[in-house]
């Protein structure tokens, strides 16, 4: 007998068609995430949940899904899951870390790029029929090429743009306590406020916990050069909107670019999206084909081990296994 699995959105098919040739499978056909009320209802007798970030996995969740063996989510974060509850349960959690580590990095650095030229600032004027001449004041940005570039979290994704850094002869700074044994050619080790005040660009990446929420705030915006730009791609409570907002508006920094946002998805009314010096991304920064291909199947992988009883190939919660084996 097959086992029973619910997929909360279709993914691409290189992932998908493993699932379905292997297990009795539901997929959600909406655009938008499957309504919560709905999705308790889905997990009732499933074996395997195949779910995505905007998807909640918490106890209530849990407790509906009485025969859940695994938990696979399409995507390297799962701040949307209650690991420790699974952990208690017995049920493994799989992410797909590492694939989308230099499509993000590129994105990251696109963005940056974008906003210190005045890229998309610059699409509008056109596009609103502001064009008449060149002058040689329009839409003036910042160079690149020889700045000042600080990370904030130094892992896979961190590095992979420090890399990138490194083709426009960037000076990169980095903070990150939980960051050992790196290589000091690649980047030099700082504090936060060391970063801050003397980066010329700020990239943000680290995971969202208790730790780093609003981890970018008023205090820290201060601290950072009144031609900065700031960069995230990690997640959006990192930065607390408000605060990025009022530094905006007032000049405290030049410009932000934002692939990730508080809320998500932010409504076209919020303020940031209509200000001239704040790009907002639709949280696409793994969006290449391949990588989201490469992460269907490894989500995937991970779905079809715990349902088989193997260990997940990307795992989370690895101590989950000597409560089960």
């Amino acid at each position: 007998m097959k086992p029973k699995v619910y997929v909360t959105r279709r993914v691409p098919d290189l992932g998908l068609d493993m699932v379905l040739k292997t297990c009795e499978a539901e997929v959600w056909e909406g655009e938008l995430p499957v309504p919560r009320d709905l999705l308790l209802e889905k997990v009732r007798d499933i074996n395997g949940l195949y779910c995505l970030l905007t998807d909640r996995v918490d106890e209530a969740l849990l407790d509906a899904a009485p025969n859940l063996r695994v938990v696979s989510n399409y995507a390297v974060g799962y701040n949307n899951i209650a690991v420790d509850v699974c952990t208690a349960r017995g049920i493994p959690v799989g992410n797909t870390p590492g694939v989308l580590t230099d499509t993000t990095a590129d994105f990251a650095f696109a963005l940056l790029m974008a906003a210190a030229r005045r890229i998309v600032e610059g699409a509008r004027y056109v596009a609103n029929g502001k064009w008449r001449t060149w002058g040689p004041k329009l839409l003036r940005g910042v160079d690149v090429y020889g700045g000042t570039l600080g990370i904030v979290g130094f892992g896979r994704i961190g590095q992979a743009v420090a890399r990138r850094a490194r083709g426009f002869d960037m000076r990169v700074l980095y903070y990150d306590p939980y960051a050992e044994g790196l290589d000091p050619d690649v980047a030099d080790a700082v504090d936060l406020e060391m970063l801050l005040s003397q980066s010329d660009f700020v990239s943000i990446h680290v995971p969202l916990s208790d730790e780093t929420h609003h981890l970018i705030g008023e205090a820290e915006l201060a601290q950072m050069k009144s031609t900065a730009v700031l960069v995230n791609t990690a997640r959006g409570p990192v930065v607390d909107p408000d605060a990025l907002l009022r530094a905006l508006q007032t000049q405290v920094i030049a410009a932000a670019a934002l692939d990730v946002t508080e809320p998500e998805p932010l409504p076209p009314d919020h303020p940031l999206v209509s200000l001239p010096n704040c790009i907002v991304c639709p949280h696409i920064a793994s969006a290449s084909i391949a990588t989201r291909n490469k992460m269907a199947v490894i989500a995937a992988e991970n779905l079809l081990a715990g349902l088989e009883g193997r260990h997940l190939p990307h795992c989370v919660n690895p101590e989950v296994y000597p409560l089960r084996w």
